[in-house]
């Protein structure tokens, strides 16, 4: 007599949240300001601003794009505003700082989103190991959300967790 394979992972009733799930879809594209300095050393506004003219703002189209500057300079606000103005019409989002703020700040919005229902006195494994970069500040900000909720939450596979809460029971 054949034995019968049971899943036992799937009957478990655990519910797994995979962080890379909300990775963001767009191209991320920086816009460097460092190349626009003088001697690479300060922002001549004229100059900039005809620089600014010249670029080819629609190879921007669709993309989050990050405004940075990699040089060491100080950079006038009113530049940061400039660059925002032209990309408008063809970026999906524009932030000012380096890819970990960005993705940072991009979590915290979107875990901020999250609809919490379906999680109401579930045990749910928060999915580690991925090949993007989530930041840590996701994992935290995601058991924030979810321990008023959830019966637990664990960290990991569902073959192998890591304890991170577990909803005392008031007797």
């Amino acid at each position: 007599m054949e034995e019968k394979l049971v899943n036992r992972v799937a009957e478990s009733g655990l519910i797994t949240i995979n962080l890379e799930n909300y990775f963001p879809e767009s191209t991320i594209a920086v816009f460097d300001l460092k190349d626009y300095l003088f001697h690479g050393l300060i922002l001549k506004e004229k100059d900039f601003r005809d620089a600014l003219k010249q670029i080819e703002w629609r190879d921007y189209a669709g993309k989050m794009v990050l405004i940075i500057c990699s040089g060491d300079a100080i950079i006038p606000m009113w530049a940061y505003m400039l660059v925002s103005q032209y990309l408008a019409p063809y970026a999906t989002d524009v932030f000012t700082g380096d890819e970990d703020s960005f993705l940072r700040h991009y979590y915290h919005q979107i875990l901020s989103t999250l609809d919490l229902k379906p999680y109401e006195g579930q045990r749910i494994i928060i999915k580690g190991c991925g090949s993007k970069p989530v930041p840590s500040e996701a994992y935290a900000r995601i058991t924030q959300l979810l321990q008023p909720v959830a019966q637990s939450i664990m960290f990991g596979e569902p073959c192998s967790t890591v304890p991170v809460f577990k909803k005392s029971k008031i007797m």
